[in-house]
């Protein structure tokens, strides 16, 4: 599986221009196609999403043709000219939801027995329900033919005349149903109005004025009572705007704002402010409520953290803005206490189960999490744990948990491409307000003076201290006391993954207790060779390691700190020593801890080491291309520790 790894942030500041909203963006390409005339889209989001709506439009006739960066659509005046077609929707919920009333009216009176228009999707689209739109369409008098499982996609659409004057469509299972409806509504009322009533509660309600603001754009007026009764008067028809460009997302600015929030700022998104028709603007409304700084301009908004530096808890009813509620979830974890987000129900029939996942998500990073079938209860832990983060082929868990390194985790996201359903670029855009925890790694090999080098150097720089071998060597210490075997690969792993271990100085400490010399006798160096070699231990060693990435900063010194552990260190060394000279070293210490030492067999040793460590299959020894070559033979410390301050002067 691809993943991308996330390493812990020190900050969030900067200023992102927003792509184009694809809320805004398919809404536009749809009533553009379906009006009178040329639109000269502008600002249009390049993602799969309106990759998907773009080919449909072409599929059923529509000519596009790009312009320098922008999108011309020739209009067919309110009738497709093609109507036989297989379209595939990805899992873009808001394009087969709004193509299929859109097609069902272009099909109303034609004499064309062979038109049949076939949509179909991703499997999960194959299981975010329908029923209600059709279920509306047909009060019309629409011919559905389910192709699969009643109430869900894939569905064929055929010829059929459409009378009704009136049809009704429950509100409180998407939104989307409604936009879908309103949409084609024109094309149905050329002779009398056409009254669409909505049943019940109507949830995310601002993307319901992004459609009516949109079609007024298009020249088609509709008359409102509250939000359960919409008439479109007769005979209007939808009419190009000429040129329309298109505003940033404001989804998608929920991620910077948060980061802003989150990580100091401030943190300044351009292409979405106070002047725009997105609900979603709205939630810079909840950061403030958990005490972040937000200040508006008419096209962006900027956030920072509240001056105490810690955010408030929170309860919120966000049924209004459901998409960038994912991101408050997230946010929960930097509060104050327990949060809760209500009425988000509509997150069950998105991309995925957004509650179920974002509860399972969150918990990896060590958080409680109470889930009900419209809410979610998020307990922040006293300390982020680092997590590999599923993402269930939907872009917003993957967008939502990149924040979660701005509280010191380092998160691993699977499958990070799916992102570009909405945001191709948003990793790169998320690395460039970012500033990560840096890393000085050095490797070598053994005996070569790493260790004291990698202590003075994180002294000096006020940084912690990994040694990686010493954990090992913890390791089966941990297990020799605990009576664990050392081919027990379930248990060391679980001894690995927990050990409360810490570096001072020269001094490892595993819970406190100095065991800088028990982990240096025969017992523990063998058993060191014996866990090492076990996948599981490795693996748990592997995110251990990374936990110690925490600011300011860190020094890490071992055999693949700068090829394996943390390939993006900032600096890396690779420091060694002629066999001889190692070995030497190595006698002196012994002889001045008062333990045997023989000369011969040390160097013999070191000589065999250095061969297993450069042919070993898992991370073998070996100096990274970009890490610098200190022979430390004929250097004092001091000289070797002057290098490498040399080299670090960057990461002050």
């Amino acid at each position: 599986m691809e993943f991308i790894d996330l390493p812990p942030m020190l900050q969030a500041a900067g200023s992102v221009r927003l792509p184009g909203s694809k809320s805004i963006s398919n809404r536009v390409l749809l009533l553009a196609a379906l009006a009178e005339g040329d639109t000269l889209v502008e600002a249009l989001l390049d993602s799969d999403d309106t990759r998907v709506m773009r080919n449909a439009i072409v599929a059923l006739g529509v000519e596009v043709a790009e312009e320098g960066e922008a999108l011309r659509v020739s209009g067919c005046g309110g009738r497709f000219p093609k109507l036989r077609a297989d379209i595939f929707v990805g899992n873009s919920g808001l394009s087969i939801r709004t193509l299929v009333p859109a097609i069902v009216a272009c099909l109303s009176g034609g004499d064309d027995a062979a038109a049949e228009v076939r949509l179909s999707g991703v499997p999960r689209m194959h299981e975010r329900p329908i029923g209600d739109l059709v279920d509306g369409l047909k009060q019309l008098g629409a011919r559905v033919e389910w192709l699969g499982e009643p109430g869900y996609p894939p569905l064929a659409l055929k010829p059929a005349l459409l009378g009704a004057e009136r049809v009704s469509v429950r509100g409180n299972v998407s939104s989307q149903f409604l936009t879908g409806l309103l949409q084609a509504a024109p094309l149905v009322a050329r002779d009398k109005p056409l009254v669409i009533e909505v049943e019940g509660e109507l949830i995310s309600r601002p993307y319901v004025e992004i459609t009516l603001n949109l079609m007024e754009r298009f020249g088609v007026r509709v008359e409102r009572e509250g939000w359960s009764r919409f008439t479109v008067p007769a005979g209007q028809r939808y009419t190009s705007p000429g040129r329309i460009a298109v505003e940033g997302d404001a989804s998608t600015a929920s991620y910077f704002l948060a980061a802003g929030a989150l990580g100091g700022g401030p943190v300044r998104v351009v292409g979405a402010g106070r002047q725009s028709i997105q609900g979603d603007v709205k939630f810079a409304d909840a950061l403030a409520v958990m005490g972040a700084e937000i200040t508006w301009g008419d096209d962006w908004i900027e956030a920072r953290a509240p001056a105490s530096g810690k955010l408030k808890a929170f309860d919120l009813d966000l049924n209004h803005i459901p998409d960038a509620a994912m991101t408050l979830s997230v946010a929960a974890l930097f509060a104050d206490g327990p949060s809760t987000l209500r009425n988000i129900g509509s997150w069950r029939v998105k991309e995925t189960d957004r509650i179920a996942a974002m509860a399972a998500e969150l918990r990896k990073l060590g958080a409680t999490v109470d889930e009900f079938p419209e809410a979610l209860r998020v307990t922040p832990p006293a300390e982020l744990r680092p997590a590999v983060i599923d993402t269930y082929d939907d872009h917003r868990v993957a967008m939502c948990f990149s924040l979660a390194t701005l509280g010191g985790a380092y998160v691993r996201i699977n499958d990070p491409k799916c992102v570009n359903k909405t945001f191709p670029e948003y990793f790169q855009t998320f690395a460039g307000i970012t500033r990560p925890v840096p890393v000085l790694a050095i490797d070598g090999p053994s005996a070569s003076g790493k260790g004291t080098v990698a202590a003075r150097v994180a002294a000096a720089l006020g940084f912690d201290h990994l040694d990686s071998g010493a954990l090992y060597r913890i390791v089966a210490l941990a297990a020799l006391e605990k009576g664990v075997a050392l081919d027990d690969e379930a248990a060391l792993a679980g001894l690995a993954a927990a050990l409360p271990a810490r570096f001072e100085g020269d001094k490892v400490l595993l819970d406190g207790r100095d065991v800088s010399d028990a982990i240096r006798s025969e017992a523990c160096s063998v058993g060191a060779s014996r866990v090492a070699a076990l996948p599981a231990v490795r693996e748990a060693l592997f995110w251990r390691q990374r936990a110690y990435r925490r600011g300011p900063g860190l020094v890490g010194e071992g055999r693949d700190m700068g090829s394996v552990i943390f390939p993006d260190a900032q600096v890396k060394i690779f420091l060694t020593a002629s066999a001889e000279a190692r070995a030497d070293r190595r006698y002196k210490q012994l002889i001045d801890k008062g333990m045997p030492a023989n000369m011969d067999d040390l160097l013999r040793d070191l000589r065999e080491r250095d061969e297993r460590d450069s042919r070993r299959a898992v991370a073998p020894l070996r100096k990274e291309d970009d890490a610098a070559l200190l022979d430390t033979s004929d250097m004092t410390v001091g000289q070797a520790v002057d290098f490498v301050m040399a080299e670090a002067a960057a990461l002050r």
